[in-house]
């Protein structure tokens, strides 16, 4: 059914009570306030990545090389949010690609993780595998300490993960950045943690919150960049699809009553 100017107009006017109060609880582009949460129940999250959803896990009973990933790769979450994933590379050509593992006891890979983890992980030189007595020190085997980068497809008001490197008694400090789509700096945090192989999930919670959604990029780094970087499952506060298209739908029909009163 074809409508006249003059209807459309009636219309506008007839729910524009509607649209505005939409476009009130719509986020408008405004300084935002970034903060750290180190808790996973404290960030709110609605979406989740879980590396095991790669459908490749390096087991080290019988290794399978074809496991291995490249330095940049893309994934889906939960919800299907898509991220593109950047894992600095190594100078030292003894370093393994990276890959997922899942953390469990001995014979299995141990971590500060909890146990059954699928951890993503820069990579590890083998060279430094050699059998050890029960009891003896961690050798310190260096790998790739990253960083890793997180992109989403669509900004997020906030995600995060645990984050560890592959040693043991070490006082580390573990960093964390979020940048917005124009690669401008929202927020920058750090905290202070010692790493551990003992398997009870005493690895430090990184992530960043906004109040708005902006953060289009994650940067985990640490401060012991010559052993192996590691992060578990990601956390993302994502925003609902259905706000987006309220969003379109209520300033299309609010810029379609502007241009008809202007007329008028």
């Amino acid at each position: 059914m074809a409508f006249t100017i003059n209807q459309l107009f009636k219309l506008s006017i007839k729910y524009l009570p509607v649209i505005t109060a939409i476009v009130t609880v719509i986020p408008l582009p405004v300084k935002a306030a970034t903060f750290l949460v180190t808790e996973r129940a404290a960030l709110g999250a609605n979406d989740e990545v879980d590396w095991a959803s790669l459908g490749k896990v390096f087991n080290p009973i019988a290794p399978d090389f074809s496991v291995f990933l490249p330095n940049s790769f893309s994934t889906t979450s939960q919800n299907g949010l898509s991220l593109d994933i950047n894992i600095a590379s190594t100078n030292n050509p003894a370093v393994t690609p990276p890959f997922v593992f899942q953390t469990l006891p001995s014979p299995g890979i141990r971590s500060n993780f909890a146990q059954g983890d699928f951890i993503l992980f820069g990579g590890i030189d083998p060279t430094g595998f050699i059998p050890l007595p029960p009891g003896t020190p961690d050798p310190g085997t260096k790998g790739n300490g990253g960083p890793f980068s997180i992109s989403f497809a669509q900004p997020v008001f906030g995600a995060g993960t645990q984050i560890a490197v592959d040693t043991s008694k070490l006082q580390i400090e573990d960093f964390i950045s979020a940048f917005d789509s124009a690669n401008n700096l929202l927020g920058s945090f750090s905290v202070s943690n010692v790493s551990s192989l003992a398997l009870d999930n005493s690895a430090v919670f990184l992530g960043i919150r906004s109040d708005t959604a902006n953060i289009s990029r994650l940067v985990f780094s640490s401060s012991a960049p010559q052993y192996g970087l590691a992060i578990n499952q990601v956390s993302i506060l994502a925003v609902p699809e259905s706000t987006y298209t309220l969003a379109i739908l209520a300033f299309g029909i609010s810029g379609i009553a502007f241009k008809l009163r202007q007329r008028t």
